[in-house]
């Protein structure tokens, strides 16, 4: 079950994008965070107000999830991907991508320019970007047609080489002139070269060279001079926010990375589809010791494409494995195209496998601590039962509970927890035979009779056909039985178990006067039990699923189907009169208090059968 206010808890202090789902797991909020932990943790807050349309959407939260990001820019690119793919109901809907400029290089033409665009469109240009500034992206075109002497016009070249006078650019020497013939292809297209490779992050040599001439300008007093570097420095800082959410080539790919810790890996898939990051998923893996990571990922691979229905182009994993050019051929065989799978060692890319990595990290470390609680709720909780009763090795536990109507359709049930986990395959439900009116004692000494006679039978029969005496859900016997109640319901069951030569230790689940857990009894007194520990705890759940477990099954016999077959034993009473019984009284108890001549007021009820069905429920007045 997923516990908001622990999950809260271990929300890390990192910049990524949070995702609510409600009851039926829909997810219906997406948002993005500079930190997850603060931003997350307000929606929870009694004196959080967003407004009336976010605090009805927090009521229908049932768990989050979230990823983390290397920066506010991927969390904003990766709430807008995500966004388009599922429109959350409680989100407002975001426009396309042209609010989110990219810097486009036209490779496609002889003399390649930088510019600024709206789209990312499948043609021969190359894309950086999205960008969250506009003002950005334009200084540092401008930038970048300084610093390599770009063109910036839109002449058909070398088509129109020759045909005009250069532009002002080329007598101020931002220009090298390509219209002019003045540069050839090859010396153009190193500048070209040097520009992408400063949009792919190499961006260090030009700070360094904006820094000395900013502090050049300051020294001699030209501040206006020193401004301009100063800006266009903050710009090339902006624009360097290098994300990893939006890729131009606009395939699509998945990025696997994984995490371990000897014991246990997770494995983390990034799915990436028309260039986005669309969602993410991680999966559990049970590892020996010996296993390397690139085992555990060739291992993953095999197993996680043989059952799913679409296959990528591409696969970028953490690190080469082994088996690669044979699983690229049965992936490709099954895609009907060509899939690759590679392990990049540098630039976005590889730094998108390391965003992967980060996630499965985290999605292990924080299993790990669930796992743990979980075992403190369980496991450890029946330690420190077993420690208070001062018993050994405490694993199966069985509870017994009795519910009843006034008596009516007396019920017993018995609960089973293994390893402090319900065992509901081992569930069992007793109808009372032998027991009438309400006699909780008698009831209990019925029902704990049946049950280990029961099971001492199947047990001999195994025995008997020298088969294993653990199968069978009787034949296993409890190491500790839990009755709800106190002395009284302890020294039933022990007596059953005297009479059957049987030794398992019972004790009591003692209340106080408000119907509240308080202890337990055994060995002939109470013993006082922390109400904040963990046992504690799990001592209370196991009275609260006998009862909830012996209710339920009273209910069931109280159903219509249940009812009606009772008032068939009653002779001279059929589907006309029974009819009319239960529509005028409602329930048995009402028609056992009910005298003969109110009875007989009923439709189509004759004195003779009101006295048959009085003297049903009244059998000693029968006997004067």
């Amino acid at each position: 079950m997923f516990d908001i206010q622990e999950e809260l808890k271990k929300l890390p202090q990192q910049p990524g994008v949070y995702i609510m789902h409600d009851a039926k797991d829909a997810i219906i909020y997406i948002g993005k965070a500079v930190s997850l932990r603060n931003r997350v943790r307000q929606y929870f807050r009694p004196s959080h107000n967003e407004g009336l349309k976010k605090e009805q959407m927090v009521k229908q939260i049932e768990r989050f999830e979230y990823i983390i990001t290397d920066s506010e820019l991927e969390a904003l690119i990766l709430e807008c991907n995500l966004i388009k793919e599922y429109r959350p109901k409680y989100n407002t809907m975001l426009r396309d991508d042209k609010t989110y400029p990219y810097i486009r290089v036209t490779l496609g033409e002889a003399f390649p320019r930088v510019l600024f665009s709206r789209q990312m469109k499948k043609d021969k240009s190359r894309y950086f970007g999205p960008y969250t500034s506009a003002g950005a992206v334009k200084d540092t075109i401008e930038l970048i047609d300084k610093l390599y002497c770009l063109r910036t016009c839109s002449r058909s070249l070398p088509r129109d080489a020759g045909k005009d006078r250069p532009c002002l650019n080329y007598h101020i020497h931002q220009c090298m002139a390509p219209c002019q013939g003045v540069v050839s292809q090859e010396e153009y297209r190193k500048n070209v070269d040097r520009a992408i490779e400063f949009l792919n992050g190499n961006f260090q040599p030009v700070v360094k060279e904006l820094e000395e001439q900013m502090q050049a300008a300051s020294e001699d007093m030209n501040f206006e001079k020193a401004i301009e570097y100063r800006e266009l420095l903050k710009a090339v800082k902006q624009i360097a926010q290098k994300q990893k959410i939006t890729n131009s080539d606009g395939e699509d790919k998945d990025i696997i990375a994984m995490a371990s810790d000897g014991e246990d890996a997770v494995v983390q898939v990034f799915f990436i589809r028309d260039g986005k990051l669309i969602g993410r998923d991680h999966f559990h893996i049970n590892i020996g010791s010996e296993d390397t990571r690139s085992q555990i990922l060739a291992t993953f691979l095999k197993q996680f494409y043989a059952g799913t229905p679409f296959i990528p182009r591409e696969l970028m994993i953490q690190e080469d494995i082994e088996e690669s050019q044979v699983i690229a051929e049965w992936l490709t065989k099954k895609r009907g195209q060509k899939v690759y799978i590679r392990a990049p060692k540098k630039g976005s890319k590889e730094k998108l496998v390391e965003l992967a990595a980060q996630n499965a990290s985290m999605v292990l470390s924080q299993d790990k601590e669930k796992i743990k609680r979980e075992e403190g709720r369980t496991i450890g909780a029946l330690k420190e039962i077993g420690k208070l009763l001062d018993l050994e090795d405490v694993r199966r536990v069985e509870a017994y509970d009795i519910s009843n109507t006034s008596g009516f359709e007396s019920v017993g049930s018995m609960i089973v927890y293994e390893k402090g986990k319900p065992k509901r395959s081992d569930y069992r439900k007793f109808k009372l035979r032998t027991v009438t009116g309400p006699d909780d004692y008698a009831s209990m000494y019925e029902v704990l009779t049946r049950r280990f006679t029961h099971g001492m039978k199947e047990r001999q029969e195994l025995e008997d056909r020298e088969m294993d005496n653990e199968y069978g859900s009787f034949t296993r016997f409890p190491d500790l039985i839990m009755m709800d109640g106190g002395k009284g319901q302890v020294n039933v069951a022990l007596k059953v178990l005297e009479e059957l030569g049987l030794h398992i230790p019972v004790c009591g689940m003692v209340k106080d006067d408000n119907h509240r857990t308080r202890g337990l009894y055994f060995h002939n007194q109470e013993i006082p039990i922390d109400r904040h520990s963990e046992g504690f705890k799990l001592i209370t759940r196991i009275q609260d699923e006998a009862h909830r477990f012996a209710i339920e099954f009273h209910r069931s016999l109280r159903g219509k189907e249940q009812v009606h077959s009772v008032l068939d034993d009653i002779p001279g009473i059929g589907a006309v009169r029974r009819k009319a019984l239960m529509k005028r009284f409602l329930s048995l108890d009402a028609i056992r208090q009910a005298d003969v001549k109110t009875l007989a007021a009923l439709p189509s009820m004759t004195e003779r059968a009101a006295r048959q069905v009085y003297e049903f429920f009244h059998p000693a007045v029968d006997g004067k």
